[in-house]
This record gives structure tokens, sequence and C-alpha cells, in this order.
């Protein structure tokens, strides 16, 4: 098993850190535009195989996509990061037509490869890519719904004072601070539901502060997070490399499901060898259904934008 990043800014670092303790892949290549970048982080990575027990082979490159040759998962974090105020979507000028020539240049040395979308506005950078490379949709998938579901955990967790390993909750959507769902009405903790120990208030802020969970570190850090992307990312990676059948919420292409199509919405997803197997398409109520129609509204309009940035 061969995986391949590109970006190695702190997201692609934390991926190939994240992935690497995993275990699942013998090579890893973590390639960059700036010269001694991604060497550099490889390296650092690479001293802590003994302490943390990997035995992946991590390479940094610069531009050269020739080393990615042959790669089973491509994971794309390459673009510019959000700064504080600056939305998902004010990224899409740059980020597109980075995004498009990775997953091109990528595409010629390794054409069997499934591509994890990781580049903001994900959903539409999802989309592009999956029109760009023109391959099977089940070989596109955008990370953004298993991020957002674990930082939605997170917030559980805050108001019940619970691990958040105990607690099955998901969040659906766009991987916007708008457009995002989070499922609180199935959320439970260690199947009980989780509404059952929270008022309506704490509920309220709990989908809230979910929905910005993202800007909120923008804030605070000045730049996008980092950690949690890296470990939501690895966790594609394993379900895929290992074909374990884990359904994980993913941002990919729907064609009739939960009434939408020629679009790329986080939904819930089987993960395995082939990359996503099956869309679970769980019944909504008429809230939750407005809220994504309302969401696919909002992506679908930002993928407009690219016929006008995308040459």
């Amino acid at each position: 098993m061969k995986v391949t990043i590109v970006g190695a800014g702190a997201v692609g670092a934390a991926c190939a850190e994240n992935i690497a303790k995993k275990n699942v892949c013998s090579d890893l290549i973590l390639l960059d535009i700036k010269e001694g970048l991604s060497e550099g982080k490889a390296q650092d990575i690479m001293q802590t195989a003994y302490l943390n027990g990997f035995n992946t082979r991590i390479t940094g490159v610069t531009n050269n996509f020739q080393a990615t040759a042959h790669s089973d998962i491509v994971v794309v974090t390459s673009g510019i990061p959000r700064k504080p105020g600056m939305t998902r979507e004010e990224l899409i000028g740059t980020n597109a037509g980075i995004v498009k020539g990775v997953c091109l240049n990528i595409l010629k040395e390794s054409p069997n490869a499934i591509f994890i979308i990781v580049s903001n506005p994900m959903d539409t950078m999802a989309y592009l890519a999956l029109h760009e490379t023109k391959l099977p949709k089940n070989r596109i998938i955008g990370m953004g719904g298993q991020l957002d579901s674990s930082r939605f955990k997170y917030q559980i967790s805050q108001r019940l004072q619970c691990n958040p390993r105990d607690l099955n909750a998901i969040v659906i959507g766009g991987h916007g601070d708008t457009t995002m769902i989070p499922l609180l009405r199935l959320a439970t903790w260690n199947s009980i539901p989780v509404t059952q120990f929270l008022s309506a208030e704490q509920q309220t802020q709990i989908i809230n502060d979910t929905m910005v969970g993202g800007a909120t570190l923008t804030k605070l850090l000045g730049t996008s997070a980092w950690a949690a992307p890296g470990a939501a990312v690895s966790t594609l990676v394993e379900a895929i490399a290992l074909d374990t059948k884990s359904l994980i919420p993913c941002c990919v292409s729907l064609n009739g499901e939960f009434g939408q199509k020629d679009i790329c919405l986080g939904v819930p997803v089987v993960l395995g060898r082939n990359g996503w197997d099956k869309i679970v398409e769980i019944p909504l109520s008429n809230d939750e259904a407005t809220a994504f129609k309302k969401s696919a509204d909002a992506v679908r309009n930002m993928n407009e934008v690219l016929q006008t940035v995308v040459k």
C-alpha cells in the first residue's frame, strides 16, 4: 500500500504522522512545491518511528510527481489555508487552480488511485476533482464529514462530561460554517439518546458551536487547524487500506440520494478498498431535510463559481 500526500504544510504533515502511526501503508510520499519543506517534515516525522512504533517509510519530495507513481491513495491538502475572518468559500479562486493541477498530475502517475480531498472549500474541490479527473465517483472522497462529526462529539462530550469515544454522532451536509447539519436528534451516548441529558438551550449551543468549530480555531490559532483534520484523514485512509467497510460521513457525489444530484455533499458512506462502496440514506426529519436542501443550494452556488475561475 502506497499513500501520497500533496501539501506538506501543517495539515499535510499531521496527515502523514497520523497515517504512519496506524501502520496501514509501507510507503508514504509527502510532496510540496516549496524546496526542502516536505523533505524536512518527512525527516522530522521519520525520527519518531522508533518512539511511536511505526514501520511506514516516509519520503519527502519537491515537485516530483514521478515519485508518487503507483499510489493507492492520494490525499490532497494543497492550497492556501484560512485566515481569521475568511470563509472557506473565499478560498475558491486560488485553490481551484491548485487542486485541478495537482489531481491531473497525480493521475498521470497513479491512474488507479483513490483521492481524498481536504483542500477548502472542500465540497466544491471534491466536485472539481470528480469532474476534472473523470474518475468513477467512488474514488473521490471529501473528508469534511468525519472531521465535523469529531468536532460534534467533542462539543457533546464537553456538556455531558463524558468520553467522546462513547458517543455516536454524525454531521451531514456541506463542510461550511452555515452548511453543515449536526444530527443531534440521532446522537447517542452508548445507545442512549443524548437529548435525554441536555436542555434545549444546550442542544442549540452544541449545534451552533459545532458549525463554527473550524472558524473558532482559525480565530484562536491565526490559521486553519491541523491536528483534528490530520487524524480525520488517517481514519479514512485506514478504512480504505484495510477494507474495513466502516460507516463514515464523507463528502461524495450524489445521484438522487437525499433528493440531490450533480453535487458532492457529506452523507454516511461505507468505506473500503475500492473507495466508498455505498451511501446509507437515513430518514431525515422535515427540518433536517429542509436544512439539507438549503446546504445543497449553497454548495451548488459555489460550484457554479468554478466556471469562472477554472480554465
